[in-house]
Formats: C-alpha cells, structure tokens, sequence
C-alpha cells in the first residue's frame, strides 16, 4: 500500500521477501521524520513493475530474494529506467566484488549494508542517505575489520588520513567526521583534499566524485583481517 510522503522527506522503496525483516524494516524507516517509505514488495518481479511508477529515489534490495531476480539484477534494472536511483544493498554475507565491477559512471548511489548492521537506525538511515546523494557506503563492520594491503595505495596514507578514510567510506559527512575524530571542519576538509592528492583522485577533467572514488579505492586497496582490534565500530 502506497504512503503519503512527508515534505522534504527521502522516497524510499523496499524488496525484501523475508516478513518478519520486511516489518523490522518498514517500522523503522516509517518512524525516521527524515524518510517516507512509499511502498514494500516481496517479489522481484512485482518490484520491476511498480517501482519505475512509484519514482522513489532510494530502493533498499535484499541481494537473496529467493526465486527469480537476486537483488543486484533487480538494481541494475531499475537503474536502467531510474538512472538517479539511490541503491541499498542488504545481505547476510559480504559480497565486495560486485561493487568493484560497476562501471564507473554507474556506481554513485550503490551502498551495501549487512543486516546485522539495520537495527542499528542511524546506519541505516546514513546509508539511505548516502545513496540518495550518490555516495558509495560500506557497512560499518565491514570497514572496521579491514586493514590496507601492504604496499598499496592506502598503506602510504597516515594513520590519521585513514581514519578519516574510513569515516568517508561508512557515509560520514565532514561534519560528522570532524566530531568523531575532534576536529575542526576545516581540518576535516583539508585531510580529505591531501587524501584525494594521495590517491591521486579528481585530477582528470571528467573524474567522478572523488568521495565515491575515495570509497572504492578503501574497498580495493584493503583486505579483510580475521581478529581487528577494537570492536566492530566507527573510529572515534
């Protein structure tokens, strides 16, 4: 059933054929003031038809939606007749390699979250979000357990550049970066130019945006450790 959107609220549209995690979700989106979820389906195919109609500009995917499409072709699709469209991923299990293989006019507004990560709300909401903006988000668990590869690109980065790398990659705003780490925006703004200057980001005419650039180089130039010290959260 079709929803009234709130002024200024993000349009938001679920896949999910799981009931009980189709609920979680739905009740916890419908009471976020900043989202106005426009319709759910359970079947793939009931959201190809319908959701071009609807114009949400974020869809969240469940990738395992059983019988028919999986949710990365579901996205792919739907990008086809919403090129804007804002697209959150949701699984059980990390998948990296499919956002490393989007082409690069294609992969702003692809986020991927693990469901562990929905009923912490603001996560969720960030990741929304992101999407909306045409950011590239990892889910926080997955950044947290990931180091840089010896001799790769970020391993020439400062801890404090990884840090805010980091912080980027999960859909902080420089903003929130700035009063996670205890910095002046300013400072904030001024790391992330020397990080884009580092990984040698933005400098062709018609590079993309350099936060989704900066994103997917966190995700290629790093690998996954078993045990990460801390727990599975934002740096602070």
């Amino acid at each position: 059933m079709q929803t009234t959107r709130p002024e200024a609220a993000l349009s938001v549209v679920v896949v999910e054929d799981e009931p009980l995690f189709l609920d979680l979700l739905r009740t916890a989106l419908s009471h976020h003031p900043a989202l106005a979820v426009v319709e759910v389906f359970r079947r793939s195919d009931a959201a190809l038809q319908h959701i071009p109609q609807l114009h949400p500009q974020v869809a969240l995917l469940d990738i395992d939606l059983g019988a028919g499409l999986s949710g990365i072709q579901l996205g792919l699709l739907l990008r086809e007749q919403l090129p804007t469209l804002g697209i959150v991923l949701l699984s059980n299990h990390w998948v990296p390699h499919f956002l490393a293989t989007l082409r690069p006019d294609s992969m702003a507004g692809w986020c991927y979250l693990l469901k562990r990560s929905v009923a912490d709300v603001d996560t969720l909401v960030r990741a929304i979000q992101g999407a909306a903006a045409g950011l590239m988000v990892l889910d926080p668990y997955i950044v947290a357990r990931r180091r840089p590869r010896p001799g790769g690109a970020l391993a020439r980065l400062t801890p404090r550049h990884r840090d805010v790398l980091s912080l980027l990659a999960q859909g902080f705003t420089n903003a929130a970066i700035a009063q996670r780490l205890g910095l002046a925006p300013s400072t904030v703004e001024n790391q992330l130019n020397l990080i884009y200057q580092a990984l040698e980001l933005g400098q062709e005419p018609l590079d993309f945006n350099p936060r989704v650039r900066a994103a997917l180089l966190y995700l290629l130039e790093s690998q996954t450790v078993a045990n990460p010290a801390g727990p599975p959260a934002a740096p602070a």
